[in-house]
């Protein structure tokens, strides 16, 4: 596989995007502002609702206008949202700050994936797909190591979880300055701005995107990607609070205050976590060799992560962190393994001209379920505890696993 110039600027997309520096922390952010699970569930609605709202109409404009100019956009939205999460300390507000990461995140999924897809095409190494972009997101998971340990420094130095908001503005900076370093052939085919050419080739783009929603194959494709990431994305933060308990559970650093004593452990276990998946995504397309196609491999790891989930929440509820803590690491290494997977399956099935506004399909109905799926998580959390939450989940999940069975490809 060619690792040219491309190839680590890619990468280096990847791994800063990554240095989110509040992700391990969160949920207890949250927390110890004294928000509720179920308000936390609905935080997590308003930004999900707001990125599906704001999906299409973003891809759409990648697809027909820039794919470059809308990542530009990206950064600008997420820093007006980290600003606003270091400066307040309301729910509402909170919202506001959700919103604009929203934006961000429609306008970011499936756009960077495009350009990717866009280059292999235009230097014909489209039979590389698995490899090449499972090389270039586990840049991305090694980010996520990175910044484990720096997320779990910053919280052990200053004893507060706000300051990782400010300290992400920085990789995000940067990597502004690396998106605008791309070709302009990676936007893609786009018309000159002239007289009526914005509204022909939005509603050529917009036809051929609809076309999308009449191939069964391709929507099942879709479904099964998106629930999966959906249902991870709705519950991999609960890790966090039984991390938490398990440190306090263990006999040191007693002499530290409860933030700093839990985040040493958050830190190195999601560093471990990161390496892992780093590593997973790396060798995705081994996993897909290993089995006699890609779909049998996709539909035998969708089950294998619901049971995941369930041992996890169950774990979890018996008091058994330790175990509850490796099947979660599991989890986060499966949908690792099976994303590059997904991406190569879902990309067999669209026209490359509107690859963004497909995968934004995607990511579409992600947000859907998670909409539905967080504040649910979150009342149940609260109702009946975070583990018994997280095993209701992962039957669920089971359960859906017939509905998104995909066929293997013709």
């Amino acid at each position: 596989m060619k690792k040219d110039n491309m190839f680590y600027r890619f990468a280096l997309y990847g791994f800063l995007k990554n240095l989110r520096l509040f992700e391990p922390f969160i949920i207890l952010f949250f927390r110890e502002g004294g928000l509720s699970f179920f308000q936390i569930g609905l935080l997590y609605s308003v930004r999900d609702l707001a990125t599906n709202i704001l999906e299409i109409p973003t891809g759409i404009y990648a697809d027909a206008f820039g794919r470059r100019r809308s990542m530009v956009m990206v950064f600008l939205a997420y820093i007006a949202s980290f600003v606003i999460f270091f400066s307040s300390s309301n729910f509402y507000v909170y919202g506001l700050a959700m919103v604009c990461f929203a934006l961000g995140e429609a306008l970011r999924s499936g756009t960077h994936k495009a350009l990717i897809l866009e280059y292999l095409k235009l230097n014909q190494m489209e039979d590389v797909k698995v490899e090449y972009y499972g090389s270039t997101r586990a840049a991305s998971q090694l980010g996520s190591a990175v910044n484990s340990l720096l997320a779990a420094a910053l919280v052990f130095y200053t004893g507060n979880y706000r300051y990782i908001f400010v300290a992400t503005i920085i990789p995000y900076v940067l990597d502004l300055f690396n998106m605008m370093s791309y070709p302009r052939e990676l936007d893609g085919e786009l018309v000159k701005l002239q007289k009526g050419a914005i509204f022909s080739q939005t509603r050529a783009t917009l036809k051929t995107f609809l076309s999308i929603f009449k191939d069964g194959d391709a929507m099942r494709a879709i479904m099964n990607s998106s629930s999966f990431a959906a249902f991870f994305k709705g519950t991999k933060e609960y890790l966090q609070p039984i991390l938490k308990m398990f440190a306090l559970s263990l006999p040191i650093f007693v002499m530290l205050n409860d933030v700093k004593r839990s985040a040493v452990i958050i830190g190195l276990v999601y560093f471990f976590i990161y390496v892992l998946t780093s590593y997973s995504s790396k060798n995705a397309a081994r996993l897909g060799k290993r089995f006699e196609s890609l779909s049998r491999a996709i539909n035998v790891t969708f089950i294998v992560g619901a049971g995941f989930l369930f041992v996890a929440g169950l774990a979890s509820h018996w008091d058994l962190p330790v175990l509850s803590i490796l099947v979660f690491v599991g989890f986060y290494v499966l949908y690792n393994l099976r994303k590059p997977i997904n991406v190569a399956f879902i990309s067999d099935r669209i026209s490359y001209k509107v690859m963004a506004s497909g995968l934004s399909v995607e990511a579409q109905v992600t947000t859907v379920i998670v909409v539905v799926l967080a504040p649910l998580l979150g009342a149940l959390a609260d109702g009946f505890g975070v583990g018994a939450a997280l095993a209701f989940l992962g039957s669920l999940m089971l359960f859906l696993s017939m509905f998104v069975k995909v066929r293997a490809t013709a």
